[in-house]
Parts: C-alpha cells; sequence; structure tokens
C-alpha cells in the first residue's frame, strides 16, 4: 500500500489547473479556468475550476472534486492508479509499505531484465527477425513495441537461473511452467515475444508468436493468469495509444498484436488488440476512458465475424457510439498496411457499419427469408436483441429491421419491460423498469438527482413518483428505495444512456400532452394553436437530442 503522509505529500505539490489543463483545455475566466465539462455533453462552458480552492465543480451535471478524483473519473483508474499515474507524471516520488513495495519492486525487475533478454537474442536469430521484416515490420516499430524472441526453454531457465530468480517465483509471474514429471520448463520458447503492458506502461507478461508452420502447438500464446496479469482486463498496445486515442476521441480495436504494430507504423496511433480473447465486460473500464468512439476491426471469417456480432451485442446494449469494420478478401489490417493500402483502411474506419446495424443484419443473415417461418424467426430473435437497447434506439431501428426483413414496420412491436408486483394492499400494479432503473441509477450515484430534477418534473414519471420523492427528501430509509437498490434484476444507467431515457420520457410526455391539447374543448382557437405551436417546438428540439427543462403546459 501507498503510505498515507506519501499520498499527502503529492496531493500538496499538485496544482489542479495543471493536472485537469494536461487533459483537457483550460481558459481563464477570472480567478477561475472554465472549460466545456467532459462528464456530460454542452455548449456552453459550465465546469468550473479553482486554483484557489483546488477543486472542480461542473454547474450543469453537479460532478466535482480534487485533481486525484477528476483523474479517476476521466481516465477511469482507481485510486491507487490515480496516484501512481499523478507522481509518475510530476516527477514526484511515492513512499509504499516496505513488503509490498520489495514485492512489487522485484518482480518489476525480473520482468524487465527477461525482456532485455529476449530484445538481444532476437538480434542473434535471424530466422525471426527476417520474419519479422517479411512482414513489414519497420525496425523502428520492432524497438517502438520492444520485441524479442524467445529462445530454447533451457536457455531462458538458464538465465533465469543466472539472475537468480527461483523456480516459484517464475511460476508465479507465469515465466515458467511444469510438466507431468515435475520438470520444468519455459512457456516461451522458440517465439517472438511481445511484451505486454498495463495501461500506465507496467510490464505485466507476455505474447509469443511461432514462427514456423508447425501445427501441434498454437501459433499465439500469451502469459497465463497470474498475480499481475488478466488478459480480459488488458489491450495490447494501450500504453503507446492511449495519448492518441484521447486526442482523436477514437480507438481501434483488433484481432492482432501484429496489426497493432502495422497500424502504428502506418499513422494509425490509435490502435490496440485484445489478447487472444473476445471484447468482454471486462475491458470497458479501458476502452472508456475519455470516451471515445470504439471501431471494432475484426477479420473476414467466421470466427472474426461471430466476435464482432458478440462485440456489437455487448456495446450496442450500452449505447456506445462507434461500429464494425470487417476486412475482406483474408486481409487483414497487417497485410493491408503491407500492401500500402493505407486509403482503403482510412475509408473502412471513417465508415464503420454501426453496432446495430451490423448486430441487426447478422441476426438476419443466419436465417432464409424465402421462407415465412425462417423469417419470423429472424424477426424475433432480432425483437430480443432490440430489447435489450433503450426505448429511443428501440423505435429508431425499427424501421432498419424492417427494411432488411422487407415486411411492414407497424408489424414489429416493442412492448416496454414491464411487471406486475403485489402491493401491500392486495392489489397489483405496472412496475417499468426504465423508471425504476433511474432511480437505481441515482441511489447508486446520487449526484445525479439534482440533473435529473432539473430536466424532469416528477409528473412525467408514471410508476415511481413516490420514490422520486423519497429521494428528494433524502429519505434514506424509505422501504421501496431500499427495495430498489437491493434488486439484482434492476441496473444502473450510464450518464449517456441516461439522458437518452430522459429523453424518451419527455418525448412522451409532451405528445401525450399534445393529444391532450387537440381534444381540449375549453380552449380557445388562439390558445389552442399557441399551445400546440409551443409543445411542438419542444418536441422538435427533444427529437435532435436536445435535453430541454421540462415545462409545464396548463390547458386551463
Amino acid at each position: 500500500m501507498i503510505e498515507k503522509e506519501s499520498i499527502e505529500s503529492l496531493k500538496n505539490r499538485l496544482d489542479i489547473v495543471d493536472v485537469i489543463g494536461n487533459l483537457i483545455e483550460l481558459k481563464k475566466a477570472g480567478a477561475n479556468f472554465k472549460a466545456p465539462c467532459p462528464f456530460h455533453g454542452e455548449n456552453t462552458p459550465s465546469f468550473v475550476v479553482s486554483p484557489q480552492k483546488q477543486i472542480y465543480k461542473c454547474f450543469g451535471c453537479g460532478v466535482s472534486g480534487d485533481a486525484i478524483k477528476f483523474v479517476m473519473e476521466y481516465e477511469k483508474l482507481n485510486y491507487p492508479e490515480a496516484i501512481e499515474k499523478l507522481a509518475s507524471e510530476f516527477g514526484i516520488t511515492l513512499r509504499y509499505t516496505k513488503n509490498e513495495r520489495q514485492n512489487s519492486l522485484h518482480d518489476k525487475k525480473i520482468l524487465e531484465n527477461l525482456n532485455l533478454f529476449f530484445k538481444k537474442r532476437l538480434d542473434y536469430f535471424k530466422d525471426a527477425k527476417e520474419y519479422l521484416l517479411k512482414r513489414g515490420v519497420y525496425e523502428s516499430s520492432i524497438e517502438k513495441f520492444e520485441l524479442g524472441f524467445a529462445p530454447s526453454s533451457y536457455e531462458t531457465l538458464r538465465f533465469l537461473e543466472q539472475n537468480s530468480v527461483s523456480l516459484n517465483e517464475a511460476k508465479e509471474l507465469g515465466l515458467v511452467a511444469f510438466d507431468e514429471n515435475k520438470r520444468a520448463y519455459a512457456r516461451f520458447s522458440n517465439r517472438i515475444t511481445f511484451p505486454i503492458f498495463s495501461p500506465h506502461g507496467k510490464l505485466v507478461g507476455f505474447g509469443g508468436r511461432i514462427i514456423t508452420n508447425r501445427t501441434d502447438i498454437g501459433k499465439y500464446i500469451n502469459s497465463p493468469q497470474s498475480k499481475i496479469f488478466n488478459k480480459s482486463t488488458l489491450l495490447y498496445g494501450y500504453h503507446k495509444a492511449k495519448s492518441s486515442i484521447f486526442k482523436k476521441g477514437e480507438v481501434i480495436v483488433v484481432e492482432g498484436n501484429l496489426d497493432v504494430i502495422m497500424l502504428h507504423q502506418a499513422g494509425f496511433t490509435n490502435a490496440v488488440a485484445t489478447l487472444g480473447t473476445a471484447l468482454g465486460e471486462l475491458h470497458l473500464p479501458i476502452l472508456k476512458r475519455g470516451e471515445p468512439k470504439i471501431i471494432v476491426a475484426y477479420d473476414g471469417d467466421k470466427a472474426g465475424k461471430d466476435a464482432a456480432f458478440k462485440a456489437s451485442i455487448l456495446l450496442s446494449s450500452k449505447s456506445y457510439m462507434g461500429g464494425i469494420v470487417i476486412f475482406s478478401n483474408g486481409l487483414d489490417p497487417a497485410d493491408m498496411v503491407k500492401n500500402s493500402q493505407i486509403e482503403e483502411l482510412n475509408r473502412l474506419f471513417r465508415k464503420p457499419k454501426p453496432f446495430i446495424e451490423y448486430a441487426l443484419e447478422y441476426i438476419v443473415s443466419k436465417f432464409d427469408l424465402s421462407d415465412p417461418l425462417q423469417k419470423e424467426k429472424a424477426l424475433n430473435e432480432a425483437i430480443l436483441y432490440l430489447k435489450k437497447l433503450t426505448p429511443i434506439l428501440q423505435e429508431e431501428y425499427k424501421e432498419y429491421l424492417a427494411v432488411i426483413l422487407n415486411i411492414n414496420k407497424n408489424s414489429i412491436r416493442l412492448k416496454r419491460e414491464t411487471t406486475q408486483v403485489e402491493t401491500n394492499r392486495g392489489f397489483y400494479k405496472k412496475e417499468d423498469i426504465a423508471e425504476l432503473t433511474i432511480i437505481k441509477t441515482i441511489l447508486e450515484k446520487p449526484s445525479l438527482l439534482e440533473f435529473v430534477l432539473n430536466i424532469i418534473d416528477v409528473k412525467v414519471l408514471q410508476s415511481v413518483q413516490h420514490e422520486l420523492l423519497a429521494l428528494m427528501n433524502d429519505d434514506k430509509e424509505n422501504s421501496a428505495l431500499i427495495g430498489i437498490k437491493l434488486r439484482d434484476d434492476i441496473g444502473v444507467y450510464s450518464e449517456e444512456e441516461l439522458k437518452k431515457q430522459l429523453l424518451f420520457f419527455l418525448i412522451k410526455h409532451y405528445n401525450k400532452q399534445l393529444t391532450i391539447i387537440k381534444k381540449s374543448k375549453n380552449l380557445s382557437f388562439e390558445k389552442k394553436s399557441f399551445l400546440m405551436r409551443k409543445v411542438k417546438v419542444i418536441l422538435e428540439k427533444l427529437k435532435k437530442g436536445e435535453l430541454v427543462k421540462y415545462e409545464s403546459i396548463s390547458t386551463i
């Protein structure tokens, strides 16, 4: 653990304007600095940084905190990660509790020494070096990504022994394993090595690729799960790509290490790769940093298309911006860079297939649409997928699904998810999962209550008005709120999902108001015309994605 005194020393030496100014553009505004809030979309800057108080606050969405909290929220880091990142960037030395610090430094030294050993061996093994050069990898890229070569198991074991690394230590770090006869062997042997780093540039493991055509062993391997390595939470090349990702607001996710290297070589320095595993939930905390557009670019074989579909489901259900690129003609990004198809790559990355469109097309492609029964199955499966999306997206993509199925849009029925619960008076009421999710989101992120109340009125939500009032009254012992908090079937919205949901409810509310106005017999022609124009202007703004603050429309 990092010593408390060391953390306090770091806080005292940090200047919040320097910290935040390194990540977003700040402009002087009197005694403070201002910027558009990086945590919610806005045109007028409401994000204020106070150098005097060393805090920030957004008067739009309510977020606030100090320099460390900003780095945690902006780059999606935990507390120790943010502390270590800031200390590294500002040249401040941290102190750790003795044993943990010593063990960490020892592990780091073992991995770095082995990486240096592999790098030096690459120059001795001409076949390995020749393989890389034939694939189009430049010497500069070999150096940038610290590529190496793992020689025979015997040579690696001997190197570890000469550096006083015990077999148990090497095993804990994923460098050594034991066969059925309990004989040790190096996990990486006769392979080109790709050192793998954490998002902050700490060496945590290796990837390895054979250079022969052997089929009895895997072409690629990665370090096994260990105390410092979890491939499901890492992205190859991220430590090199992150500054470009933040700058461009876009990340390209590909399948292989060589794809990343070649894309960087061609100028696509925002490329990363998963480590022999499909894109999953555990990758999202890294991908969310800076809220970039995500382009998933996979091979055109069945495995690549299947993986792209799974990524589409995951990312679209969480309302991520971006899309899918599928490479054709048996090529991958590395091949295209080698073949100087840079402009073609630019074109593909500029116009990816949106996640939802790709997912719907993939689902429909599995069925023979000339058979009515097959078409019905395609429709049902597509509807199941659409129900994972927000109500607005469901409505938006009904027409797209109707087109690719060649059916009438009105035949696609997407009922909002509701259930019936028994009240303490013995009768049943309908509950709206979307509305309950808003309540649980506020329970999990109390700072969002003010934001929600600035946009909607209690009347806009139909089934959770009492719960929202309890939140407004800070009634933490309210049994309904406690029940919602404990329910596993109710999720939590991201801020972007919450905004889209509020848009949906407001559009529904004002459409209902418009109907009431049209049917009203108590209004004069002039008053009715005025109110109808007013509501239509509000609806037009909402349908364009602009969150308009709730306004009561009186028909009296």
